[in-house]
């Protein structure tokens, strides 16, 4: 598989998502995608600059992207965080995505598309 970068605006498209948060920069570039539940699992194993799959819809889950350098989140299985995690992640940068799509598929969507795991 060539690995192949991919900005925000074509992560939207691909997982059909919806930006949660203002301002997103939708040519924000992603090299590399995690899927965690674990947000001790995000700090150990996945790289800077990654795509975090999730979902904990819990302001934890923004707080673990913020100290793991996670470039974005997006939400899994149709769900989507209350409105203090999305006003932490408007605070902190970090944007915020939610697919109707589970993990597993998006998984394999982004990975078709040419997306890396994001392991250290």
């Amino acid at each position: 598989m060539e690995i192949e970068i991919v900005n925000l605006r074509e992560i939207v498209g691909i997982v059909r998502g919806t930006f949660l948060t203002k301002q997103p920069q939708l040519d924000l570039e992603i090299s590399s995608c995690g899927a965690s539940d674990l947000m001790s699992d995000v700090l150990s194993f996945m790289k800077p600059g990654s795509l975090l799959l999730t979902g904990l819809v819990h302001p934890q889950s923004v707080r673990t992207a913020e100290m793991a350098d996670i470039a974005a989140i997006v939400f899994v299985r149709g769900k989507t965080p209350g409105s203090e995690v999305i006003g932490l992640g408007n605070e902190l940068g970090i944007p915020l995505i939610a697919s109707p799509y589970g993990m597993y598929e998006i998984c394999g969507r982004l990975y078709k598309a040419g997306l890396p795991p994001a392991m250290k």
